[in-house]
């Protein structure tokens, strides 16, 4: 994964969205909230540097708990499931096909005097090809920050991540700026959740035309790698698919506790690399740009 100064990982952004949603819903009474939401992605077709084109769709949900304690404090577990699904119109090419993608984090969040929180949230994932052990391909580690609220608009912190990658040593490590602005009245600008379970470091600006519609502006950097099978173009190796989507959508929230979102968009910058199991790069194709359209969702009870 990429070092990104200003954004948030992928990792985090996924597990801390449940502490954030359910500040924006307002104070919650002690004890057990769930929590379920999904996302569902198309990629329409797109031409490979290299010869031929593909296309993608992807699905995720989500599922956990988060409890609050007294204090205002809260921790919780969250589990998702998802799969990346591959379309290449020349059999012979194709690098992959689906990939399952696993993921465990236990985000914990507590206040530091009156205008601080701090918040912990180690995870740990798997992405893999199907035919793959699902142990091949975990990776792990843990995103941690801290925000102070400086105004009744304005809230904003560092934070840093540390996790493992897939056949490389060590950890990659980190810095990260947390923002959640409004500068106007209806507008905020953030980083943070964006499109449910969608991966990478993402920024939104929102203009709220009610309490219960609300259009976005987001553009994110997206990485995605995970362990491939032993029948392949590089076998027992590493793919990874990777872009910058830029989205507008239109969210309907019927109450603070039930959001709908719909997206167009495209994908830029995209490409595939394939790694062998020695770690050297075999394979690396740009593909051009790709529309995008979703759906996504959100329910706490």
């Amino acid at each position: 994964m990429k070092n990104i100064v200003f954004l948030l990982s992928g990792a985090a952004i996924f597990s801390s969205g449940a502490n954030q949603s359910f500040a924006q819903s307002g104070p919650l009474p002690e004890g057990w909230r769930g929590l379920a939401d999904g996302l569902a992605i198309y990629q329409g077709d797109s031409d490979l540097s290299g010869g031929g084109a593909f296309s993608a769709s992807r699905a995720f949900v989500r599922a956990g708990a988060i409890y609050r304690f007294d204090n205002e404090a809260s921790a919780g577990i969250l589990v998702s499931s998802g799969r990346f699904s591959y379309d290449f119109d020349n059999p012979l090419n194709q690098p992959w096909d689906d990939i399952n993608d696993f993921r465990v984090s236990a985000p914990i969040r507590f206040s530091v005097g009156e205008s601080a929180n701090v918040f912990f949230i180690p995870s740990v994932r798997y992405d893999y090809q199907r035919g793959v052990s699902m142990s091949d391909g975990a990776t792990y580690g843990a995103f941690a920050g801290i925000t102070w609220r400086i105004n009744e608009r304005l809230t904003i912190g560092p934070a840093i991540g540390a996790y493992s990658q897939l056949d490389e040593d060590g950890l990659d490590v980190f810095p990260a700026l947390l923002v959640d602005w409004n500068f106007a009245d209806r507008w905020n600008l953030s980083t943070g959740t964006g499109l449910g379970a969608t991966q990478g470091p993402g920024l939104s600006l929102t203009f709220n035309q009610s309490k219960t519609l609300s259009f976005s502006l987001g553009a994110r950097y997206e990485s995605v790698r995970f362990r491939l099978d032993n029948a392949g173009l590089a076998p027992g190796g590493v793919g990874e698919d990777s872009s910058f989507p830029v989205v507008a959508s239109v969210q309907y929230k019927p109450n603070p506790a039930m959001s709908f979102t719909a997206f167009v968009g495209a994908e830029f910058d995209g490409e595939l690399e394939l790694t062998n199991a020695a770690g050297t790069s075999v394979s690396r194709q740009s593909y051009d740009t790709a529309p995008i359209a979703g759906l996504a969702f959100r329910i706490f009870f």
